[in-house]
């Protein structure tokens, strides 16, 4: 695992995206997704009016979403499924960039 200038080891920061996607009843749905490749899939489901409005670096799906529910005002989030606490250095995504 890297270290920083100070010798302590962190994991890689992975980019992440928030897209705001206009729907048909006035309002928008919002999509947080990977940049890069591994984020691919979901952003083919936006629509051509659809906005990226918010970009953030996290080291694991958890703490992405953490950070997300900070930025929308959501409050704490918690998860029950351990899948979601593995830093992406841990599921083997170190040597990948942007995800």
């Amino acid at each position: 695992m890297p270290t920083s200038d100070h010798g302590s080891t962190y994991a890689p920061q992975v980019l992440h995206e928030l897209w705001e996607d206009p729907d048909d009843d006035a309002g928008y749905s919002l999509t947080l997704c990977l940049a890069g490749p591994r984020g691919e899939a979901a952003r083919s489901l936006l629509s051509p009016s659809a906005r990226l409005t918010w970009s953030l670096e996290a080291e694991s799906h958890f703490q992405a979403m953490t950070l997300y529910y900070e930025h929308m005002g959501w409050g704490l989030y918690t998860s029950r499924d351990e899948r979601d606490l593995p830093t992406y250095a841990e599921l083997g995504w170190e040597d990948e960039g942007e995800g």
